[in-house]
C-alpha cells in the first residue's frame, strides 16, 4: 500500500476527542473535557431547517452560502466590529474548522509558518500541518495571564512567516484580549506583512467585558491603525456555539475586499456549500429572538461561579474567566509532569474527564481545560473529586 505523506501522517492526536472518547466509554462518567451546549435548540431555529426540507429546499447553493445567511452574518459582524461590511465579502462555511481550513488553504503555501497561540486550540496546529505549512507556537505565559506579548512574537517572525493567529475569547483560557492588545497585535500584522486569522467563536459570551474585534483596527474599520494600508484580518464566526448548532455544521467567514473569486474557488473545491436546511436554520437563529443566547451566557456564568468557587475551597489555582465557556485550572501539584496520563488515570479512578492542557500545546503541561457549559450539579461533583494542593 502507497504511504500517506508526512505531513499528513504527522498531524497530531486531539488530546481532547481522546480523552472524550474514553469518558464515553466509561458508565456513569462526569464529562467536562468537550464544550458541548447542553441546551436544547430554539424551536423557531429547528422549524425553519425542518420547513426547508417540507419544501424540499435540498438543492446546491452558492458555493458562498445564500443571500440572506450572508445579510445576517454581515449585519452581526457590523455589530460586533463597527465594520459595515458587505454581505459578498462574508462565506457562508460548514462551520468555524471548515472556515479555518478554508482562510488557510487560500494564505499559504507549503513551508510557509504561521504564528499560533500556545496554548491554543488544537486544530489550529493541525490544520497548518495538513496543507504542508509550518505551526510556529507563541507561547502565552501564566506570569502575564496567557496574553500574547508583542516581543514575544517578533522573535519568532522569519521571511517565511504568513498568518497570525489570533482567538479571543479563548479556548481553553477564557482570557478575553482588552482593546489595547487587540490593537497592539493588528498593528504588529500590519508592520511585518502578515495576514490574521481572528476566531471569534466564542464573541456572545464575555462576562463584564466587551469583545473586540481586530477588524476594528483594520483598514476599513473605526479604529484603523495608521499603518493598515490594506485589509488582511479575516474573521471566523459561527452559529455552533452561540446557538447550540454544534452538529447544523455553519459558521461564517468575513474576508478582506478583493478575495471573494479566490475563496469561491477554494471553496468549490472542498465542500462546493453548505446545507441548505441548515442555512435557513441560521437565518433563523440569527434573525429571530435571541433568547437562548440570553440564557446561555446567564448559565455558564453562573457555572463559572459555581466552579471557581469549588476550586477556591479546595486551594486550586486557575486563570480568571472573562469569556468563552472554558476554565484553565492547575493541577501541577498532582499531574507529576505528564497531565496528559494524569486525565487518563483520573477518568478511571474516579470518572470524570477534563481536558488535558497538553492538548492545546506544550505550555499548558500541568493544566487542564473544564467546560462550564454543562449540568451545574455534575460540574460542581466533578471538581469536587479534584486533588487538592498539599498544605
Amino acid at each position: 500500500m502507497p504511504s500517506a505523506p508526512a505531513h499528513v501522517v504527522n498531524v497530531p492526536v486531539n488530546q481532547i476527542r481522546e480523552i472524550t472518547q474514553a469518558a464515553w466509554a466509561t458508565p456513569d462518567s462526569i464529562v467536562l473535557s468537550i464544550g458541548e451546549p447542553a441546551f436544547p435548540v430554539a424551536r423557531h431555529v429547528l422549524e425553519a431547517a425542518m420547513a426547508a426540507l417540507e419544501r424540499d429546499d435540498t438543492n446546491y447553493t452558492p458555493n458562498a452560502g445564500i443571500a440572506p445567511l450572508r445579510a445576517a452574518f454581515a449585519e452581526r459582524f457590523a455589530h460586533l466590529s463597527g465594520v459595515d461590511d458587505d454581505p459578498s465579502r462574508v462565506f457562508v462555511v460548514a462551520g468555524a474548522q471548515q472556515g479555518l481550513h478554508l482562510a488557510l488553504s487560500t494564505l499559504i503555501a507549503a513551508g510557509d509558518e504561521v504564528l499560533i497561540p500556545d496554548p491554543g486550540y488544537p486544530t489550529f496546529t493541525m490544520t497548518v500541518g495538513l496543507l504542508g505549512g509550518v505551526p510556529v507556537p507563541y507561547p502565552l505565559k501564566p506570569h502575564h495571564g496567557f496574553q500574547p506579548l508583542i516581543e514575544d512574537l517578533r522573535r519568532l517572525v522569519t521571511g517565511r512567516t504568513k498568518v497570525l493567529m489570533l482567538n479571543s475569547p479563548s479556548n481553553p483560557l477564557g482570557s478575553v484580549f482588552d482593546s489595547d492588545l487587540t490593537c497592539e497585535l493588528v498593528r504588529f500584522a500590519h508592520e511585518n506583512d502578515l495576514w490574521i486569522i481572528s476566531d471569534e467563536c466564542y464573541e456572545a459570551f464575555t462576562y463584564d467585558v466587551p469583545h473586540v474585534s481586530p477588524a476594528r483596527f483594520d483598514a476599513g474599520g473605526p479604529e484603523a491603525v495608521p499603518e493598515a494600508v490594506e485589509a488582511r484580518v479575516l474573521t471566523s464566526l459561527t452559529l455552533s456555539k452561540t446557538y447550540g448548532l454544534t452538529g447544523l455544521r455553519i459558521g461564517a467567514l468575513v474576508t478582506p475586499p478583493g478575495m471573494e473569486l479566490l475563496l469561491s474557488n477554494v471553496m468549490e473545491a472542498t465542500v462546493s456549500c453548505v446545507s441548505g436546511p441548515s442555512q435557513y436554520a441560521g437565518i433563523a437563529a440569527l434573525t429571530g429572538p435571541q433568547d437562548y443566547v440570553r440564557t446561555a451566557l446567564d448559565h455558564y456564568r453562573a457555572n463559572r461561579d459555581a466552579a471557581t468557587a469549588v476550586l477556591d475551597e479546595r486551594g486550586i489555582s486557575y486563570l480568571d474567566a472573562r469569556g468563552a465557556f472554558y476554565l484553565w485550572a492547575d493541577l501541577s501539584h498532582a499531574t507529576d509532569g505528564d497531565v496528559r496520563a494524569w486525565t487518563r488515570t483520573f477518568l478511571a479512578e474516579h470518572g470524570v474527564a477534563l481536558a488535558p492542557g497538553t492538548a492545546f500545546g506544550s505550555m499548558g503541561e500541568g493544566w487542564v481545560r473544564i467546560a462550564l457549559c454543562g449540568r451545574r450539579d455534575e460540574l460542581v461533583e466533578g471538581l469536587s473529586r479534584l486533588p487538592a494542593p498539599r498544605a
